[in-house]
């Protein structure tokens, strides 16, 4: 799966506990999805090691990972 560069020197660096193979089963298998107004789109999907949902932001291709961060907040 494609990553921008944020995503690898910020996101990755700055959240060493988040796992690439968990962004792309929140991206290939979410709960929800919703397109942002500058079209990158968010993917949620819980994960169980975190016990939290994740979500995941991709670019508007929908396939390029360029954020990822424990939801508290989210509610299925």
């Amino acid at each position: 799966m494609k990553q921008t560069p944020y995503f690898t020197r910020r996101v990755l660096q700055q959240r060493p506990y988040i796992r690439v193979e968990w962004c792309e089963l929140a991206v290939s298998d979410p709960v929800k999805v919703q397109v942002q107004l500058d079209g990158r789109i968010r993917h949620w999907r819980y994960v169980d090691e975190l016990g939290k949902f994740l979500r995941v932001i991709t670019l508007s291709d929908g396939e390029t990972l360029h954020n990822a961060f424990p939801d508290r907040g989210f509610q299925p």
